[in-house]
Order: C-alpha cells, then sequence, then structure tokens
C-alpha cells in the first residue's frame, strides 16, 4: 500500500513512513495512492464484532506490510483498552431515525482518542524496531493535545510538544495538558489563535535543516494513520444500524476536516452513506465554501465550541485533491493563493464534486445553546457544544427516511461552564479524573513566533 501527497511532488510512501513523516516534503498531506474496496459481503460480516476486530478488518487493507497482523491486533487490543465502554462506540437514539455516536468515552473524553491511542501504539512499535527516537510536534484547538499527550507521555523514544492558543481552550482541556508529569511532554501556550499554532507546526515541517535536526514527527489531523483509525467507527456505527442492507447518514461537527474527511474514506471504501453533513460553528468557511462562496478565511472569533474556532481547515485539502481529479498540481496551486492572498475560489467542477458527499450547515452561539438545552429535555441526553452544534445542523438538514448518526466528540464534562449556563446542569467529570483541579500545572507561554518555538524545542528535546 502506496501513499502520494496532495501537491504531487514528494516522492511515495508505505503506510509506515507515512505515519512517521505525517506532513510530506512538498508541503502537501498524505493520501493513498488507491482506496481499497470493501465488498457488501464483508461489510455485512461485521454485524456483531468487537470494535477491536472491526478496526483490524477496516483498516487491514490500508495498512499493507508495515505491521504484521499479530502486531497490528495487539497494537488496536492494547489501544482501546483503557476506554470507559465495553462498546468504544456505543450508539444513543435521540429521536426517531436519529442517532448520537459517542465517542467520548477514550481516557481524555473526546473522539482523538481513538486515533491517538493507536498511534501510539504504532510510533513505538515502529520506533524500537528502527532504534529512532521522535520529536511530535502539534496544533490543538483543544482535544487532538490532550489526546496525544495521553498517548505519548512516558515513551523512551519520543519527545511531545503541543501548541495551543493561549486563553482559548477550555479550562478542562488545558488542565489535561498542563497537569502532565512526565518528562518528555510539554505544553507550549502560544500568544494567538489555533491557526497561528497550525501555521507554527506547518513551519517548522518545511524548515527541513530543523526538521532533520530533531526529527520531526507530526500527529495532528494532518497525519494520514490519525484519519485511517476514525474511519473504523463509521463503518461500526453503519453496521449496526443495518448497513450495508441500508445506507445512513452522519452528520459531524467540524474545525480542521479530519473527522468528517474519515467519513468520505468509508464511503469510498464501500460504506452506504448517504450524505456527510459538515456542521460548523460561527467559524464557517467550511459551511460558505461548500455554500459557493469561495474558500476565504475571516477572523477566529472564539466561541463556546473552542475545538472549531478555525479558519484554515487543513484536511480539506484532501477533499480538494479528490475533487480536482486527483491533480496535485492544481491543489498546490490553490494553497499558494491561500497563503499569498488569504483565500481562493473552487471550481465549478470541483464544487460540484464537493457537493456529490457533503452537506453543509452552521450554528450561531445561540442556537448552539437551544440545541443543549432541547437535547436535553427531549432526549435527557446532555450533550457538549460541539456535538450540539452537530444536533442542530442534523435536525435541519436530515431526511426522514435515512438513519442519521450525530457525531458527539467530546464529553459535556469539558465544557462545564457553557453546558451549565445552556441547560442549568453541571456536568461532572468521571471519577477517575476528579482531581483534575487541583493538579499543579506545568506549561510554558511561548511568542507566536517560529525561531522562540524552535529554540525552546532545541532545548528541551532529551538528548
Amino acid at each position: 500500500m502506496k501513499y502520494v501527497s496532495t501537491r504531487g511532488k514528494a516522492p511515495e510512501l508505505d503506510f509506515e513512513a507515512a505515519m512517521l513523516t505525517g506532513l510530506a516534503r512538498d508541503g502537501g498531506l498524505y493520501v493513498p495512492a488507491t482506496i481499497p474496496r470493501m465488498e457488501t459481503d464483508q461489510i455485512a460480516a461485521l454485524s456483531g464484532l468487537s470494535y477491536e476486530e472491526t478496526a483490524f478488518r477496516v483498516m487491514r487493507p490500508l495498512v499493507g506490510d508495515s505491521f504484521s497482523d499479530d502486531e497490528f491486533r495487539g497494537a488496536i487490543a492494547r489501544a482501546y483498552a483503557g476506554f470507559g465502554h465495553v462498546a468504544r462506540a456505543p450508539l444513543k437514539q435521540l429521536a426517531p431515525n436519529h442517532f448520537l455516536l459517542e465517542l467520548f468515552h477514550g481516557p481524555t473524553l473526546a473522539f482523538k482518542d481513538f486515533a491517538m491511542q493507536l498511534i501510539g501504539q504504532l510510533f513505538e512499535l515502529a520506533l524500537k524496531r528502527r532504534g529512532e527516537r521522535v520529536t511530535i510536534v502539534g496544533a490543538t484547538s483543544g482535544d487532538t493535545g490532550s489526546a496525544a499527550i495521553e498517548a505519548f507521555r512516558g515513551l523512551d523514544a519520543v519527545d511531545v510538544f503541543i501548541l495551543f492558543p493561549d486563553g482559548r481552550v477550555s479550562e478542562v482541556q488545558r488542565r489535561q495538558m498542563t497537569t502532565v508529569t512526565d518528562a518528555n511532554v510539554h505544553a507550549l501556550a502560544v500568544k494567538g489563535d489555533f491557526d497561528d499554532c497550525q501555521a507554527r507546526v506547518k513551519d517548522m515541517f518545511n524548515d527541513f535543516a530543523f526538521r532533520d535536526e530533531v526529527r520531526l514527527a507530526g500527529v495532528n489531523s494532518i497525519n494520514w494513520a490519525r484519519v485511517l483509525a476514525q474511519v473504523v467507527y463509521y463503518f461500526y456505527a453503519a453496521v449496526s444500524l443495518g448497513a450495508p442492507h441500508r445506507p445512513v447518514s452522519f452528520t459531524v461537527p467540524t474545525g480542521n476536516f479530519g473527522d468528517i474527511f474519515a467519513g468520505f474514506i468509508a464511503k469510498r471504501m464501500g460504506l452506504p452513506i448517504d450524505r456527510l453533513v459538515v456542521a460548523t460553528n460561527q467559524n464557517d468557511i467550511l459551511h460558505r465554501c461548500l455554500s459557493g462562496q469561495g474558500y476565504v478565511k475571516g477572523e477566529t472569533r472564539p466561541s463556546i465550541s473552542p475545538s472549531m474556532d478555525i479558519q484554515v481547515s487543513s484536511n480539506f485539502e484532501r477533499a480538494l485533491f479528490y475533487a480536482y481529479g486527483c491533480d496535485g498540481a492544481a491543489v498546490a496551486q490553490l494553497m499558494e493563493e491561500l497563503s499569498a492572498q488569504g483565500g481562493f475560489g473552487v471550481s465549478q467542477g470541483a464544487l460540484e464534486a464537493l457537493r456529490e458527499d457533503f452537506d453543509s450547515g452552521s450554528a450561531s452561539e445561540d442556537e448552539t445553546r437551544a440545541a443543549i438545552a432541547a437535547t436535553l429535555r427531549e432526549s435527557g441526553e446532555l450533550i457538549c457544544p460541539h456535538t450540539a452544534v452537530a444536533v442542530k445542523v442534523a435536525n435541519q438538514l436530515r431526511a426522514a427516511a435515512v438513519p442519521m448518526i450525530t457525531l458527539a466528540t467530546a464529553h459535556p464534562a469539558k465544557f462545564p461552564a457553557a453546558v451549565e449556563q445552556a441547560s442549568g446542569v453541571h456536568p461532572p467529570l468521571p471519577p477517575r479524573m476528579a482531581d483534575l483541579y487541583d493538579r499543579p500545572e506545568r506549561l510554558t507561554r511561548i511568542a507566536n513566533d517560529l525561531g522562540a518555538i524552535e529554540d525552546h524545542i532545541r532545548g528541551q528535546i532529551a538528548k
């Protein structure tokens, strides 16, 4: 199984190399050279299987020869052993033909755990085999950072540096990153917004001298292995509701586009997905783009769903690659326009290709709060603000004949102030995290400056 860059100029890599590399050296993102299809009987055979066995069967064709069956099964088993629900990703019914897919039963209470816990296991296998160590650098709008830290904390062959926007994540999200005591973990509070953090990470990957000096690796959603691990729960949920014998739709609260792009891959693999609905908050660049207004950056406005406060959705580049017929040069040109001009137009043919798979909608702050309150009142389910954005959009766009699965991407206790304000209910942390507010914090505040960040990393990595 080979992987190619969305910009067409980086060398093809196998799965392991693509995972360890993260961002391609031409600035693009890795995607599979071909997407294997699962036959109808193979999808039907997933019915009743454990999450772990489903994960093995769905991902195995895309991993190729990088890991043996025993290695891969072992990594999957270890990745999900610490989840707090035996189903790993249980479905809850909100209304007739509307279901909530709970993705917050992992160690950091967010959907990122599904991918990050697995990547941690696969990195450890690969690095031990190679006798190498790496420096992992990531940007987070809230949940990726804590999930990465939890997955890589204490590993001998890895130093982890997570950049997050100072003052723009929830207190629970921040403390999950800053209260970890392992020496190989470093939380960096950047003076800026998430897009600044993400841009500095990309800058580091494009500074090839620094990249090679510290052996840089990335685990943001730009890393293909992140997307692949998220493909699994689309199959798991759809089969639970009758796939492949009937189609389903999904609504996904979307910031960086990685989670919903995993649904696109699932559909390309043969899962009968009717619609993939992009749900955005007031930072609605994706909704505006899919509505025909071009992909143009605006000002990032802080919201009660901070993990979606993004104006540059990195994984959208992958969707554009397929919408433009896998033309890497065309994608590279669009990304140059984005960098130089702050946006670009999408051709009519590409827009039509995107609309074949994706619908979109947005939710204001008031609509998000109303969705939290209404969901609790009508179904008894307390949901986080990101999930509420998706529930609002799903209720607006779902069709009566096709089951809609809305992704619940985080536990409500990660956003207690917003949830309590909207519902009157204070969501408690699970018992294993009950002392989070009492733990001492350890973080470094740093300027939004590439040189300062690189110098700090050089000084902190284990020699």
